[in-house]
């Protein structure tokens, strides 16, 4: 039998489930790409923007009432970083004919790996900018997320960044992708 996936826009109410899965999903799915103390760290760079949930724009895929990923796009100037992160944030509203959306907070519970589920996620996020006006959408990839972005048609536009929490580098990678 095939898992059924369906979606939806997150509500306030799904704010624990959503914090629950991100904490997991951090620690088991970026250790194969990270430290041990880079993956810890990541929870001060990495997170939900609740924004993002206020605004209507993070999604969910679900399956058998489980929240097998979410993330979200934003017509915000905020490039990452999440409520509780060492990253500030910019809630400037962006021109969608100059500037690009931002793909934000992208993860899978570890249970759904290899299942689409980041696919399907940017699909609805690309889908929803580009009905916003958007010509053109740009995400801060972690080094878990870079083989999925660059799959789907994401390429780098600087250098490996990193973002640095009590003297630990996280490796940090902008990317985006034009539409037409």
């Amino acid at each position: 039998m095939r898992d059924e996936f369906t979606h939806r826009i997150a509500t306030h109410d799904d704010l624990k489930a959503l914090h629950a899965l991100m904490a997991r999903s951090i620690a088991q799915n970026q250790s194969d790409f990270l430290t041990p103390q880079q993956v810890a760290a990541s929870g001060k760079v990495m997170g939900l923007d609740t924004q993002l949930v206020r605004d209507g724009t993070y999604f969910l895929i679900e399956c058998e009432g489980r929240i097998a990923g979410c993330g979200g796009w934003s017509f915000r100037a905020t490039l990452y970083g999440g409520d509780d992160s060492v990253v500030a944030r910019e809630p400037a509203t962006l021109n969608p004919a100059t500037d690009a959306a931002k793909i934000r907070a992208m993860y899978t519970d570890p249970d759904f790996t290899r299942r689409g589920i980041g696919a399907r996620i940017l699909a609805l996020c690309e889908d929803a900018a580009r009905q916003a006006g958007f010509q053109r959408v740009e995400l801060m990839g972690t080094a878990a997320g870079v083989p999925l972005y660059r799959a789907q048609g994401y390429a780098p536009v600087a250098e490996q960044e990193y973002a640095s929490v009590g003297g630990v580098e996280i490796p940090l990678l902008r990317m985006e992708k034009h539409f037409g």
